[in-house]
């Protein structure tokens, strides 16, 4: 009878212990908004301004001053957003190429030349609606 009412003190034990420490696995993920995978590619020689979108919901860019080429990022990008990676050269010119790559599929490619020299390549990704249905 006092090994029964150990048992049951156990029990009782880790029922209560469920109920007032639910653990991680009764957490509710946060909403994410789908992305795809998205490469920016610079090539040349010498450096350039470069800007590019990453996962942002609101499309904000990403700015990086005088990079040095070649240049390579993998980016997660919100569906329904246009990513684009521009390019702009300094004022000793020279030639620069961008690619955009959308989940691993070459999209688009652009070369800027010269003084300032400026070049821009973007993309289409589909909505989330699209994205759920194809």
């Amino acid at each position: 009878m006092l090994a029964a009412g150990a048992v049951l003190a156990a029990c009782g034990g880790f029922v209560l212990y469920g109920v007032l420490d639910p653990g991680e696995d009764d957490e509710k993920p946060a909403d994410r908004t789908p992305t795809a995978a998205v490469t920016y590619e610079v090539t040349g020689e010498g450096t350039a301004d470069i800007t590019y979108q990453a996962r942002s919901a609101s499309g904000e860019a990403v700015i990086v001053k005088a990079a040095t080429l070649p240049w390579r990022k993998t980016v997660d990008v919100p569906l329904g957003q246009d990513p684009t990676v521009s390019i702009v050269l300094g004022e000793k010119g020279g030639q620069a190429r961008c690619t955009l790559a959308l989940r691993g599929k070459h999209v688009q490619s652009a070369t800027a030349t010269g003084t300032f020299g400026r070049a821009t390549c973007t993309g289409a990704l589909p909505g989330q609606a699209d994205a759920t249905q194809g």
